[in-house]
This record gives structure tokens, C-alpha cells and sequence, in this order.
């Protein structure tokens, strides 16, 4: 494909694992999907993708053309015969499960399309991973929110209760139980393929159009010249780029393929601590970039959101050797530099694998 080669070596990642292996990822045409389904075209995968049409107009997926070196079907995981017949067609070796209904406020207003989406989808992908015997590793995303959030100021871990307050925070916490239970049911003593689920935290980039989300919300306020407005600014979230859990996707899904069993569990990959901060912090950075933007608060009742939530990601360290690389101030930028690059017609394709490389290069102490 003509690719330039990535120093990868920085981030534990093999330069040559994923030439000419058969991913699948599930919601590649998301903003996540989209950004892993341009990293692993860059590796020289053989790049499956089954979604939905892309969520949001624009999308990442048509503005980086996406779909130019890779497979991509249209179809929805809540159908169980169109996923096994994906499964069944591709024999992927990996597989990265990313589609979900990811919106809390959504969520709210859809209740039965999340569960039946982030739940009997992802039984739905279990069930066709049952059948097909190519599969070697399996990496199911899920969300920091899964967790019993009890408002402490302390990181969860991995170990801790799942729950779930909202209908989307619940449907995820829903999920890694189901996964678990798949997993010591049918996928035990190094029977293939290994599984393993990952939580990931309030992911960044550029590229995100979706409603009531953060940093899109503030992008939209600012190109049209509007007063930015959010809704809950003492709230503190476990900001991250994009890049920050993908590298941790790909490098557990190596580790599971090559290892096994070993490294078939749950799996924190959340922020610098420092990276915690409030909304207000993010906005007022934010503000700051563009000439003569303000921003206040909406006044209108809210719905119910955790006010802190953090990530204890000392597994991940230790035993993946995996860290997070930028902080929030570098996030920002780059967040910046890519909606300023879009806004300037630029070739967005060849944006999002320069920010990769930019990524990979990054010394971590």
C-alpha cells in the first residue's frame, strides 16, 4: 500500500505482528473505529470492518476515506444471522469489537436500542466467535462507566463492582458480565480464542461530530462564532486522545494472540493522572485558542451524569508495559491542529497518519 513505515518499538508494539493479519473490527465507521481502522491499514493489516452506516454527517470515516484499503460491510450486530455470517465469510484471526451505542443522553431517550445494541450485540458477536474456529484473540470494548460509581476521588480498578446508574452506564456494566461469563463458560483453559475487555476513558480527537459530547459540542460552538454552552462544569472525567486506548487495544490484542489465556481479563487504560480534570478546565483551554469566545452554562435541568470518575490503569503498566503518552495540554493541540487541518480543506487521511506517527514517536518516562 506504500505506507511509511511507524516506530513502534517506543510503545511495546512488534513492527511486524499485524502484516497480513485478518482484523475485524465491529463499528469502524464510529470515531474510534474509524481512527483504529486507519492505524491498523497503516500496519498492514487485512482491515475487516461490519457497522452501520456512519453515525454522524460529517463523519471521520468519509472525511479520512476510511474505506479505501480495507473491507467494509454494512450491517447491525443486533442481527445474529448477519453476524455470523461476517464471521463465517472474513475467518478473522482478530477480532476488536468497538460498535455500541455510546451515548449517555441518548441512552435516556433510547433505553431498549442501547441494551439491545451494547448487550444481545455483543452476545451476538460472542455466539459468532463460538463458531468460528480462525479466531485467536478477541478484544470487546466497553467504558470506564461500567463501573459502580460511588463518587470517591480514588481510581477504579479492575477488580471493582460493576453497575451503572444510567441506561448506558448499566448496559456496559451488563456487557463485561456477560463477556466474563462467556468467557469461564465456553473460552477456559486455553481454549480459543482469548478474551479480553477493555476501558478505555473520555476519549478526544479530531474527527468527533457526536451530539452532546464535550469537545464536539465546544468545536461546533466555535466555528459558527456561538457562546459555547455545557452542562455540568465541576464534572471530572478521565480525558484521553483517541490514540491513548487504541494503542492499548492493539497491544493487548498481540499480547493476546501470542500469550493466551494470560492476559484474557479485564483491562484499565485511562489517562495520566493528571489528566483528570473538570469540564470547565477543558473549555476555558479550549476558549482560549479561538479569538473572542466565551462560554456559560446551561441552566436547563439535567439528566443524571457521574460528577468523578477515574481510571487506575497500573495493570495495564505493569504487566503490558503499556503508558499514556500525551497530556491533556498535547491532547488539546492536536485536537486542535486536526479540526483547524479539516477546516482548511486539507487531506484529512494523510492528517490522521501524520497525529499516528506523531504518536508513536512519543519517548514515555
Amino acid at each position: 500500500m506504500g505506507f511509511r513505515a511507524s516506530p513502534l518499538e517506543n510503545m511495546g508494539l512488534s513492527s511486524t505482528f499485524w502484516r497480513g493479519k485478518k482484523v475485524l473490527i465491529t463499528g469502524h465507521t464510529g470515531f474510534k473505529g474509524s481512527w483504529l481502522s486507519l492505524w491498523l491499514q497503516q500496519l498492514e493489516a487485512e482491515v475487516f470492518g461490519l457497522a452501520l452506516e456512519p453515525p454522524t454527517n460529517p463523519s471521520l470515516f468519509v472525511r479520512a476515506n476510511v474505506a479505501k484499503h480495507m473491507t467494509s460491510i454494512q450491517g447491525d450486530i443486533r442481527d445474529l444471522l448477519t453476524v455470523k455470517k461476517v464471521f463465517t465469510d472474513v475467518q478473522p484471526d482478530i477480532v476488536i469489537h468497538m460498535a455500541a451505542q455510546a451515548l449517555v443522553r441518548y441512552a435516556y431517550q433510547n433505553p431498549v436500542e442501547t441494551y439491545q445494541t451494547n448487550v444481545m450485540g455483543s452476545m451476538h458477536i460472542l455466539e459468532a466467535i463460538r463458531t468460528c474456529e480462525n479466531v485467536r484473540a478477541v478484544v470487546m470494548v466497553t467504558t470506564d462507566k461500567c463501573y459502580d460509581n460511588k463518587e470517591w476521588i480514588w481510581p477504579y480498578r479492575e477488580t471493582e463492582a460493576m453497575g451503572g446508574h444510567d441506561p448506558y452506564s448499566s448496559s456496559k456494566g451488563c456487557a463485561e458480565l456477560l463477556i466474563a461469563s462467556y468467557r469461564k463458560s465456553y473460552f477456559f483453559e486455553n481454549h480459543q480464542p482469548s478474551i479480553a475487555t477493555a476501558r478505555a476513558g473520555n476519549v478526544i480527537g479530531g474527527g468527533d461530530w457526536a451530539e452532546d459530547r464535550l469537545i464536539p459540542d465546544i468545536i461546533k460552538s466555535l466555528c459558527n462564532g456561538k457562546m459555547v454552552k455545557i452542562r455540568n462544569p465541576k464534572a471530572v472525567r478521565p480525558w484521553q486522545h483517541v490514540l491513548e486506548p487504541l494503542s492499548g487495544y492493539l497491544l493487548l490484542a498481540e499480547r493476546l494472540f501470542t500469550d493466551g489465556d494470560e492476559f484474557a481479563e479485564a483491562w484499565n487504560f485511562g489517562p495520566k493522572v493528571e489528566n483528570a480534570q473538570p469540564v470547565y478546565w477543558i473549555v476555558e483551554y479550549m476558549v482560549k485558542q479561538w479569538k473572542d469566545a466565551t462560554w456559560s452554562v446551561e441552566t436547563v435541568q439535567q439528566l443524571h451524569e457521574a460528577q468523578i470518575l477515574k481510571l487506575d490503569s497500573t495493570k495495564a503498566y505493569e504487566r503490558l508495559n503499556w503508558k499514556a503518552r500525551w497530556t491533556l495540554e498535547e491532547t488539546l493541540m492536536h485536537v486542535t491542529e486536526w479540526y483547524l487541518a479539516e477546516q482548511a480543506k486539507m487531506d484529512m487521511r494523510e492528517v490522521c497518519f501524520e497525529q499516528i506517527e506523531m504518536f508513536n514517536r512519543v519517548e514515555c518516562n
